[in-house]
């Protein structure tokens, strides 16, 4: 097996809606999946232009 020099980005794990608390943390899970999600978002963007024969991206 090799591995790709140029790997595919992984998305970040969905928190279950039992992972928030619901008490108004400073730092919610939710915030940081979302924020998460964005950087994967940009680096998958970035993925996608290096790589157009890759297709169209995984649904989040």
């Amino acid at each position: 097996m090799t591995l790709s020099p140029d790997p595919r980005p992984i998305a970040p794990e969905k928190p279950l809606p039992t992972d928030c608390c619901g008490s108004g943390c400073t730092v919610c899970v939710n915030d940081a999946y979302q924020e998460e999600l964005e950087h994967y978002e940009a680096l998958l963007a970035a993925w996608m232009a290096r790589h157009p024969e890759a297709g169209a991206p995984e649904s989040t």
